[in-house]
């Protein structure tokens, strides 16, 4: 299958290339042409995960040829024009020699089952976890998607292809996170994977479109159910909270030998799009292009009937009603009455409105969460929180308030989620561990974004409340800086209380990441992950590094 674009939504990038140098090209020939976002386009993570950056017919060629090559259990040397490009670290690397093991997953293709629920190209799938084994990989992270166990018929579910493939990662040695993904998957430009919410749920929403998150103009998003169902028997006689429980304790009867065998390690609950804990305020397909600061997602009946509940509770029938100066998808912070400096955000109102808001989110994951924590007894349960950082620089903080995160700079929005998931004992999932702060300004100044404050913010708001915390990259991750970003995030340095994450999980597995150069990178971050010495810890010239310098040029396949 030919291949016409690279899109940072999976996990596609020319190896060795930094996202900071390939933002910066595409800036400097076409902006509008060269750079597409697409908010929700990898269905496991979220954030500015998107921009697109065509090829030559000469890199599709070769990116071809890797991939079968890859797929034959054959690592492939990059083009030695590419790896002219790669940037070594500037900066003396920390030794990681003795500090704490941190487990490290992969995640697998978003298509690794397929809507008849069987598995796709098992040699080749077997091949590359051998290899994943082969350089002490914990094990790997799948998607359980709703929209293909229970398909055609409630409370009818097809186990088969996961089934197999939990077989085949436990005669590999190699652990599993599962993740119960209650979202759509793909529907955005470039997506090669289009895993919808079950038809009997579809069937449902084309006579109560209200089922979905609404967003003021009126528009449906169907990537997953709103919040306002959780409690209402809208979906054939069950609400939504009891169809995800049914859910997940038909998978723990299931697969009980497996947990039995402590195979799989790990719960990860889908709480909203991307399995997230979010509003879906910054869709695609709804015309979003980052940094825009999307709009707020309760316009469905059941959620507009919460509103009305709770001003009248506080004694302000007038306050049931949006917000109606907040712009639209792709507004600024300071083009809005409500989110600019001293806006209405801050109001007595908006003070009302977001605290509404961000509580239904809170509530949603109190009751899924409490479910989970049913059906899997005695099992690890964490839950995802996106990483909204574009704005963070503002007074307002406006693309986490649509997203449901009261974090404005004289709050912490974060603290009442780390509260809630230490009630239920669930660990915290956060993404972005990989990005700089000033990358982000090089690249979209315009963006005020400050990955590595939020990222400070949320573990900490997690581990002052004892919970452990796990995470992920936003985007794909091949270069030596990119890891030593996540293993300063992983093992804060002169941390007084020795704390650090209690897993990582990459994204994502896939050809690219096979290649020799990449998966050599990829193997030294492992090790300094669980805490084993390197040899070549140093700062390269300011020139071109030899190949594989400093590393064993084995071929890792069995």
């Amino acid at each position: 299958m030919a291949i016409s674009s690279i899109w940072f939504c999976d996990f596609l990038r020319p190896p060795g290339v930094t996202s900071s140098f390939l933002h910066k090209q595409a800036l400097l020939t076409s902006r509008r042409e060269s750079l597409r976002f697409e908010g929700s386009t990898n269905c496991n993570s979220s954030r500015f995960k998107c921009a697109r950056f065509r090829t030559s017919s000469m890199m599709t060629e070769r990116k071809e040829r890797n991939a079968e090559d890859a797929l034959d259990g054959e690592f492939v040397d990059v083009d030695d024009n590419m790896q002219a490009l790669h940037t070594p670290p500037k900066m003396p690397e920390r030794d990681f020699a003795g500090t704490p093991y941190v487990p490290v997953y992969v995640m697998l293709p978003l298509g690794v089952i397929n809507m008849n629920s069987e598995l796709v190209d098992q040699e080749s799938l077997v091949n590359q976890l051998r290899i994943l084994k082969s350089i002490n990989v914990d094990g790997v992270m799948v998607d359980c998607w709703w929209g293909i166990v229970e398909a055609h018929t409630p409370q009818v579910y097809n186990w088969s292809g996961y089934k197999r493939l939990f077989q085949i990662v436990r005669e590999l040695k190699l652990k599993l996170q599962v993740v119960m993904s209650f979202h759509e998957c793909g529907g955005n430009v470039g997506d090669d994977v289009y895993i919808p919410l079950p038809q009997w749920v579809i069937e449902i929403g084309q006579s109560n479109p209200d089922i979905y998150f609404t967003d003021r103009e009126g528009r449906r998003n169907t990537e997953c159910l709103t919040w306002g169902i959780d409690k209402e028997r809208v979906l054939r006689c069950r609400t939504a909270v009891e169809v995800y429980f049914d859910y997940m304790r038909s998978f723990r009867v299931e697969f009980d030998e497996f947990f039995e065998d402590g195979i799989i390690t790990e719960i990860e609950v889908g709480l909203g799009p991307c399995g997230e804990l979010r509003y879906p305020s910054y869709p695609a397909k709804h015309g979003w292009r980052y940094p825009g600061i999307g709009e707020f997602q309760c316009y469905d009946k059941y959620l507009m009937k919460s509103l009305s509940k709770a001003a009248e509770a506080r004694g302000h029938l007038f306050w049931a009603r949006d917000p109606e100066n907040a712009g639209s998808y792709n507004s600024t912070p300071h083009e809005t009455g409500f989110f600019r400096d001293g806006g209405d955000y801050d109001s007595y109102y908006g003070r009302f409105f977001l605290n509404w808001y961000s509580q239904v989110l809170v509530d949603h994951g109190d009751h899924v969460l409490a479910l989970a924590n049913l059906a899997f007894e005695g099992t690890c349960i964490a839950a995802k929180v996106s990483g909204i950082h574009w704005w963070y620089k503002t007074a307002s903080h406006a693309a986490e308030l649509t997203s449901g995160f009261y974090n404005p700079s004289n709050r912490d929005g974060y603290a009442p989620i780390a509260a809630m998931l230490k009630k239920h004992r669930v660990a915290l999932n956060f993404t972005c561990v990989e990005l700089r702060t000033l990358d982000q300004h090089e690249d979209f100044p315009e963006a005020l974004a400050d990955p590595e404050g939020l990222v400070w913010q949320v573990l900490n708001a997690a581990w002052d409340v004892s919970i452990l915390v796990a995470s992920e990259n936003a985007l794909p991750c091949y270069d030596r800086e990119g890891y030593n970003k996540i293993l300063e995030n992983a093992k804060p340095r002169n941390d007084p209380d020795g704390r650090h994450l209690s897993a990582f999980t990459y994204l994502r597995l896939s050809s690219v990441l096979m290649e020799r150069h990449n998966f050599v990178e990829f193997e030294r971050f492992v090790k300094r992950m669980h805490g084993e010495a390197v040899a070549d810890l140093q700062v390269y010239p300011n020139k071109r590094p030899s190949k594989f310098q400093g590393t064993d040029d084995r071929v890792a396949a069995e």
